[in-house]
C-alpha cells in the first residue's frame, strides 16, 4: 500500500468531521458514542453497542449511513430467529422452473442487529463468517458482500432473561464494544424538544442529515486511516497493555493478540480524526477501554466487590508506562 501524502490525510480528516458533524445533527450528545463508532468505520471494524433502549442507537446507524449513501438494514434479533433469516436462502421458483438464491439483510452496507444476545447461539454464529471474511454461503455457495461492511449490534445490560450471552469468539470479531449512557439533563431537554417540535410521532428523522461522500470514499478512507504511522514505542506500548491484562491480579482471562490489533486499528482512527498522520501514547490509551473491554473476564471475586472491566483498565492503564516523546 502506497504511503498516502499530507493533502490526502488532511482531505480524509476533513470528511470525517464533516461526517461526525451530520451525525451530530441527528443524533443530540454521545459524542463519545458517535466518534467511537465513526473511529471502527474508518478502521473497517465492527462494534457492539450497549445501552438501555431508547438511546438513541438505531439513529446513530441511519445517521451515519446517510453521510456516505450507504445501504442501511436492521434485524431484529429474537428467540425464533434462524440463521436463513440472517443470510438469506435458496428456494425453488415455480414459475422459472429453477432455484433461486434470495439474498438476506446482511447483504448491506451497515448491518443492524438490534438486541443480538436475543437470539441462540446458532443463529449469532451466522454472522461470524459474515464479520470475519465479509462473505455469506447459502447451500454450499458463497456470495461476496459489497463493502463498506460494518455490523453494529446491540445488546441491553439490565434484560438478562431470555438472552444467551454471546460466546468470547464472537465477542472478539468486535473492534470495540461502546456503551451508550443516559444524557444529562441539557441534552435530554434538547432531544425531547427536537422530537416534539412540530413532528407526528416519534419517527426517526435523519432528514437533516447530508449525504456527503460514495461507498468507494469510505473505502478510500479505510485506505488512508490504514496508512497513519505508528511508532514502534507506541506499538510496543498497544501490546504491553494488552499482555498485561492476561496477568492482572483479578482477572479470569485476559485480551488475545487480536486486542492489540484492535487497539492499534482503533488508535489509528482516532489520529485521523485529531488531523494527524502518527498516532500517539494518548490515542492508545483513550481507545484501550472500548477496544479491550469485551476481550476480558474479570473474576467473580472481583465482579462481587463491583470491579468491572472497565475499572480493571483504568487501573491498569495508570499502571502500564507510556512511552515519552
Amino acid at each position: 500500500m502506497t504511503t498516502p501524502t499530507p493533502e490526502q490525510f488532511q482531505q480524509a480528516t476533513r470528511a470525517a468531521l464533516a461526517m461526525r458533524g451530520e451525525i451530530a445533527k441527528a443524533l443530540v450528545g454521545q459524542d463519545e458514542i458517535v466518534e467511537h463508532t465513526l473511529a471502527a468505520l474508518l478502521a473497517a471494524g465492527h462494534v457492539l453497542i450497549e445501552g438501555v433502549p431508547g438511546l438513541g442507537k438505531t439513529l446513530l446507524v441511519r445517521a451515519l449511513a446517510r453521510t456516505f449513501d450507504g445501504k442501511f438494514a436492521r434485524i431484529q434479533f429474537t428467540p425464533d430467529l434462524m440463521p436463513a433469516d440472517v443470510t438469506g436462502h435458496t428456494l425453488y421458483d415455480q414459475a422459472a422452473h429453477q432455484f433461486v438464491t434470495r439474498r438476506g439483510p446482511v447483504f448491506t452496507n451497515l448491518l443492524l442487529a438490534d438486541e443480538i444476545n436475543r437470539a441462540p447461539a446458532k443463529t449469532q454464529a451466522a454472522l461470524l463468517e459474515v464479520m470475519q471474511e465479509g462473505q455469506v454461503t447459502i447451500e454450499g455457495e458463497s456470495h461476496a458482500l459489497e463493502p463498506p461492511f460494518m455490523v453494529l449490534a446491540t445488546q441491553n445490560p439490565i434484560e438478562h432473561e431470555g438472552t444467551y450471552a454471546l460466546p468470547e469468539a464472537q465477542l472478539d470479531r468486535f473492534l470495540l464494544k461502546v456503551k451508550i449512557a443516559y444524557p444529562d439533563a441539557a441534552q435530554e431537554s434538547a432531544l425531547v424538544r427536537q422530537v416534539t417540535t412540530g413532528t407526528v410521532g416519534e419517527k426517526l428523522n435523519v432528514d437533516a442529515v447530508a449525504t456527503l461522500i460514495k461507498p468507494a470514499q469510505v473505502l478510500m478512507l479505510q485506505q488512508i486511516t490504514a496508512g497513519v504511522r505508528v511508532d514502534d514505542a507506541v506499538h510496543d506500548y498497544a501490546v504491553r497493555i494488552v499482555r498485561a491484562t492476561r496477568t492482572w491480579n483479578g482477572v479470569a482471562s485476559g485480551a488475545g493478540p487480536r486486542g492489540g490489533i484492535a487497539l492499534i486499528r482503533a488508535a489509528r482512527a482516532v489520529a485521523l480524526l485529531a488531523g494527524r498522520d502518527f498516532v500517539t501514547p494518548d490515542d492508545v490509551k483513550r481507545m484501550a477501554l472500548p477496544a479491550l473491554r469485551h476481550r476480558l473476564t474479570p473474576s467473580p471475586e472481583l465482579e462481587i466487590e463491583g470491579q468491572d472491566a472497565d475499572a480493571i483498565l483504568t487501573a491498569l492503564l495508570a499502571k502500564v508506562e507510556a512511552p515519552r516523546a
